[in-house]
């Protein structure tokens, strides 16, 4: 087991979201899972900042205390349509990920701008961040440049994890539901049933969760099954604790 792992990640942790995910985080813990990855949005949607809820603020340690990590995931997690836009930024922005892609196509000065923003205010928070984590795993090479220059320890895409320290990048195509039409919904269950079995030899496993699979009882039985088979061969980390392992092991004795 200790050569397998699983790691959860919780997207989209917010002020707006914090009730659904804590209720996510009780039903993983009862699964088995008494740790997992936070992507947290300071300011989601404009909605309402994390520093300026009274609640968010001592939740959110409270759940770093109990072992879960904080990963900065964009800052609006929000992103305004563009004039001259091609046809595959369009399916890329508004098709994929519904006008989220944040950090899709930001320059480097705006995405140091905006992490050192998220950053310093998760530190007024008095939780530690190490990884970014862009919303939709839209990343600009300009944006990951910003991230490498800021030191940030690690970040992910859809299909790896990248330790931004060494460079070095780890295949894993995380299974992750999209729910806002029945037709994504039936394709997401198809999807990610034929993923998990495809990833059974891979050393990481990586499941998403979104604070929206817990409306959908189809979604949400598939993740809690998967989940719990995962459990039987894998051990449950965090991305850091699990990136921690690799560099310990590649490390010269």
């Amino acid at each position: 087991m200790r050569n397998r792992s699983l790691v959860v990640s919780l997207h989209d942790v917010s002020p707006m979201t914090r009730v659904e995910c804590g209720t996510i985080l009780a039903e993983l813990h009862a699964l088995g899972v008494p740790c997992a990855s936070l992507l947290v949005i300071p300011d989601h949607h404009h909605r309402g900042h994390m520093l300026a809820d009274a609640e968010f603020g001592p939740w959110l340690r409270e759940q770093a205390a109990a072992g879960h990590e904080v990963v900065v995931h964009g800052y609006h997690h929000q992103r305004e349509r563009q004039g001259g836009e091609s046809l595959r930024d369009k399916l890329t922005t508004r098709f994929y990920t519904a006008d989220e892609g944040e950090f899709y196509d930001l320059d480097r000065a705006s995405a140091t701008v905006l992490v050192t923003k998220a950053r310093t205010e998760f530190q007024q928070l008095g939780v530690a961040t190490a990884g970014f984590i862009a919303p939709a795993w839209l990343l600009s090479d300009e944006a990951e440049c910003a991230l490498r220059d800021l030191q940030c320890e690690y970040t992910t895409r859809l299909g790896d994890v990248l330790d931004l320290r060494s460079g070095r990048s780890f295949a894993s195509q995380s299974l992750v539901w999209s729910v806002r039409s029945a037709w994504r919904r039936q394709v997401s269950l198809a999807w990610n049933a034929f993923l998990f079995g495809r990833l059974t030899a891979n050393p990481l496993l990586r499941i998403s969760i979104h604070p929206v699979d817990l409306r959908q009882a189809k979604v949400w039985q598939q993740i809690r099954e998967l989940v719990t088979r995962a459990l039987a061969e894998r051990e449950p980390l965090t991305y850091l604790a699990w990136l921690t392992r690799q560099r310990i092991a590649t490390t010269p004795p």
